[in-house]
């Protein structure tokens, strides 16, 4: 049992705070939230008290879209060609990376960027991994990286054709075969697991109608969502119009791929069909700002015609604070009419995917939710009270006011310090990422 006494409960969505709070944690879940739910202080040393004299509490934040295969692609000293458009980004950069991922490789990224994920608040990242040469139990890899550092996470391979039929088979069967490994562990580990499944394409212009058709027919098997990136620039529903003759989410529907939990991500030049679509279908967008911005792809002006938005990063990191305030300052820049209470339902709506992957409740500090939460030591200069939360998201919170993260009822870290040498990972990362980078120099 884990006792937070004297809390200042700060809920994102609807917005709520209140001072004086405890919190009572069994298990996995928050057993009680009131003043005085702590009960009488004692002894017991099964029972884990912290007092956190006033620091804020919030649910764990989530990062709706991330490549954790690509964390060591920071100051990257690799020969890359010129990328004068997003397509010669991708051949240039992104696909000879993560074709130079091997295993050890993917570790050291995986790990590290779990780190810093918990670093951020962050409890819970939905990736979307690719590493060509390295498909069969590359999931696994992942997994366990995130079940070491304690993060919660949902997993997908992402189907391509782009390096031939075979791989594009490999993706497909990668999916399955790690969405039955976690249904299996549902039944063995119930509420203790941290991993779910969901099934990746990468996409649509890099799988034809025969990878959709299989992809589609493993999520009839399996029950899991679809994740895929969608309309990040002009070229992928121009490629869908000029091949297909069709819309692009469109295409994707024809094969039942956008049922709810799906999760498309970017989705900059959808249609108004395809947005109607997104919302008829219940499925959710995630919108990248930050990589958008890097990518000179863009920008989504029409979030506010979406029922479902969840903010990712797309890989770069997982600092979902600073993810929200560049979803909300750049909208700003661009004219948009988004609140600051627009954008902390965007990080709340986070939860709710991750409730549609694990079938459990997320996202709110209340009796019978999921204990994924984030302590923050930061002292307000002017009142925090409902009404202004989301502002002082926007201008005041960061990263670095996380002091303690409490994933699925454990703490994860406390006093922004693991309870294992951080230190010897990120130096066998550094190590790593020189072999990447020598290795992509080679492809």
């Amino acid at each position: 049992m884990i006792v937070l006494r004297n809390c200042t409960l700060a809920r994102l969505h609807p917005a709520e705070v209140r001072a004086g709070v405890d919190i009572r944690i069994e298990g996995t879940e928050i057993a009680a939230v009131s003043p005085g739910a702590g009960g009488r202080r004692t002894t017991d040393k099964e029972i884990r008290t912290l007092d956190l004299a006033g620091r804020i509490v919030m649910p764990g934040l989530v990062c709706g879209h991330t490549h954790f295969y690509s964390a060591l692609s920071r100051g990257i000293l690799a020969r890359i060609g010129p990328c004068p458009d997003f397509v010669s980004r991708l051949a240039n950069l992104w696909w000879r990376l993560d074709k130079a991922i091997d295993e050890d490789i993917l570790r050291s990224s995986a790990t590290i960027a779990a780190v810093e994920a918990v670093r951020a608040g962050c409890t819970a990242v939905i990736d979307h991994h690719a590493s060509p040469s390295f498909i069969e139990g590359s999931l696994d890899v992942l997994k366990a990286s995130l079940e070491t550092v304690g993060l919660r996470g949902v997993l997908c391979y992402e189907t391509t054709d782009r390096n031939g039929r075979d791989g594009m088979e490999q993706g497909i069967a990668e999916n399955e075969r790690f969405a039955r490994l976690v249904e299996a562990e549902k039944g063995a580990r119930g509420k203790e697991r941290l991993v779910e499944a969901m099934i990746g394409g990468h996409a649509a212009f890099t799988i034809p109608d025969e990878g959709l058709r299989s992809l589609g027919e493993v999520i009839g098997r399996t029950g899991r969502g679809f994740h895929v990136h969608a309309a990040e620039d002009a070229f992928d529903p121009s490629y869908s119009h000029r091949y297909h003759g069709k819309d692009l989410l469109a295409r994707l529907d024809g094969f039942g791929l956008l049922a709810q939990p799906a999760l498309v991500a970017h989705g900059l030049y959808l249609s108004a069909a395809d947005r109607e679509m997104l919302n008829r279908k219940g499925a959710a967008l995630a919108h990248n700002s930050r990589s958008n911005m890097n990518n000179c792809v863009g920008y989504n002006g029409s979030l506010a015609d979406l029922r479902r938005v969840v903010l990712g990063t797309d890989g770069i990191g997982a600092d979902m604070l600073e993810e929200a305030k560049f979803a909300y300052f750049k909208n700003r820049d661009a004219g948009g009419t988004l609140t600051p209470g627009d954008v902390a339902r965007f990080l709340q709506a986070g939860s709710d995917a991750l409730a549609g992957s694990f079938g459990e409740r997320f996202g709110r500090i209340e009796e019978g939710f999921k204990a994924d939460l984030a302590v923050l030591d930061y002292d307000p200069p002017t009142p925090l009270v409902a009404e202004n939360l989301a502002g002082h998201l926007m201008f005041g919170m960061g990263s670095a006011s996380v002091d303690t993260v409490i994933v699925n009822g454990r703490i994860v870290m406390e006093n922004r310090r693991f309870p294992w040498d951080t230190g010897s990972v990120f130096a066998e990362a550094r190590r790593q990422a020189q072999r990447l980078w020598k290795e992509m120099d080679r492809l």
